[in-house]
Parts: C-alpha cells; sequence; structure tokens
C-alpha cells in the first residue's frame, strides 16, 4: 500500500493551491485525490457528453484529481466502479445562504 508522507502532501497542497487532500483505500491500495477546478469539472461533462456517461465522468475527474498512490484504484475495473462515494467527496462543494435586502 503506497503512502504518502507529510513532505509529499504538503508538495501536493502548495503545488495544487488546496487544503484538502482526499484519501481512498480499498484492500491493499491508497490513493490521493485533490479537488477538481471549474474548468476540469466543465472538460468532465463535456467529455460524458453532458454527464451522460457516468464512467467517462469519473474516469475523467479521477485521472485529472490523481496525486499519487496505487494506480489500481483508478486502472482496475474493480476498484475503480467502486469508487463512485470518490467522485461525489471530489466535487463536493460549499453552499451559502441567499438572502434578500
Amino acid at each position: 500500500m503506497f503512502e504518502a508522507t507529510k513532505d509529499q502532501i504538503q508538495e501536493w497542497k502548495k503545488k495544487h493551491g488546496v487544503t484538502d487532500i482526499i484519501v481512498y483505500e480499498v484492500d491493499d491500495f491508497r490513493g490521493y485525490f485533490r479537488k477538481p477546478t471549474r474548468q476540469e469539472l466543465s472538460y468532465a461533462a463535456v467529455a460524458s457528453n453532458q454527464m451522460k456517461d457516468a464512467v467517462k465522468y469519473s474516469d475523467v475527474l479521477m485521472n485529472s484529481c490523481w496525486l499519487g498512490g496505487d494506480r489500481e484504484i483508478i486502472e482496475r475495473d474493480e476498484y475503480f466502479l467502486g469508487a463512485s462515494p470518490l467522485i461525489e467527496a471530489l466535487s463536493e462543494a460549499k453552499t451559502g445562504e441567499i438572502k434578500k435586502l
């Protein structure tokens, strides 16, 4: 199982301008991901025919946001298909409150 060092995690955060790294573990495999940019979300939507192809959408996002780890997670179908909760975590957004003044 791949394990990133604290220095590697800090390097990823600095390089990609992110505060959070998402770790996904399954069996003896571990992958490290960052959240996608707006451009990457847009590209994934276009590449997946406006999200009509969920597998393509997941594939584009997982590969775009991959930082390091055991590539089996995104290369082997049984692990890739089981990682659907990861896509939700990668795409999680903060919501605010709308007020009328």
